[in-house]
């Protein structure tokens, strides 16, 4: 009877933990809504936090006031770019360091990754000014692929190195080439962390804003930067800026609920070997 009310009393302990970390992690993005549905006057108000007339004034301004559709294809265009040029890229680096055990080259690998983008940003402008390419997606994808290239590969070297080699000698006997092998047989079965460093490296091109707000103009302004637009230097714009919060975090959060399977599925496979 004492072992069951301590295994009650446990539970109930872990369930309120869980809710109280819920709340906590989901509450600055249920503010970020409902601020979004209200004027300026009910943001700066504590009496309308819950109940008040929701508007969509916000989200209507967000798109005709501030034109906010250019930035998300430009967003998606750089975004996408960067992700695919660094799969492209990535994932045969990530196999060949896997597969030839080079641990020095991806220990200097992720030591380029802890390095903050704002380290590569002058060299960066320099280049691409003398260049011309300032304002242009080249410049923008490739200074992102910068950031997202050592990230791909970080999380796709423990993952391949799961991979049983044997898969790889049967294929060759088989009379398969190592190119085959690896497009036909090593690819599809590392599929979780390929999803996994997809969605991440979209995610970190996406909000991005410090290469940004150096790199680009007119042409090419991204969502990060437009959001800036609604901080001036009189007033902030609390309910177009939380409406632009919005618009930004709802296709992130599409493509991560599609792909949660593969996303926890290839950060915890990466850590098993065997």
């Amino acid at each position: 009877m004492k072992k069951k009310t301590r295994t009650t009393i446990t539970c109930t302990i872990s369930y309120v933990s869980l809710v109280a970390l819920l709340l906590v992690v989901l509450f600055p993005i249920i503010w970020m809504f409902l601020a979004s549905l209200k004027t300026q006057a009910q943001i700066q108000s504590m009496d309308n936090l819950l109940i008040f007339k929701p508007t969509f004034d916000n989200y209507i301004a967000v798109f005709t006031g501030y034109d906010f559709l250019k930035p998300i294809i430009n967003s998606s265009i750089i975004a996408t770019a960067s992700t695919l040029i660094g799969l492209i890229i990535g994932l045969p680096a990530s196999y060949a360091i896997a597969r030839f055990k080079q641990k020095k080259l991806s220990l200097t690998i992720l030591v380029i990754r802890f390095f903050p983008g704002i380290t590569f940003l002058i060299p960066w402008f320099i280049i691409f000014s003398r260049l011309g390419l300032i304002d242009t997606y080249l410049a923008l994808t490739m200074s992102h692929l910068l950031i997202n290239l050592p990230f791909i590969i970080w999380i796709m070297v423990p993952f391949f190195e799961t991979i049983p080699r044997e898969i790889e000698e049967s294929a060759r006997v088989d009379g398969c080439y190592t190119v085959t092998t690896f497009w036909k047989i090593i690819l599809p079965l590392a599929s979780p962390g390929i999803i996994t460093a997809m969605l991440l490296s979209f995610v970190f091109s996406w909000n991005n804003f410090v290469f940004s707000m150096v790199l680009s103009g007119g042409r090419t302004k991204t969502l990060p930067l437009a959001i800036f637009n609604f901080v001036s230097y009189a007033q902030i714009n609390w309910g177009a800026l939380m409406a632009a919060s919005v618009v930004i975090t709802i296709p992130v959060l599409i493509l991560a609920f599609l792909t949660q399977r593969y996303i926890i599925s290839g950060l915890t496979a990466g850590a098993v070997k065997g």
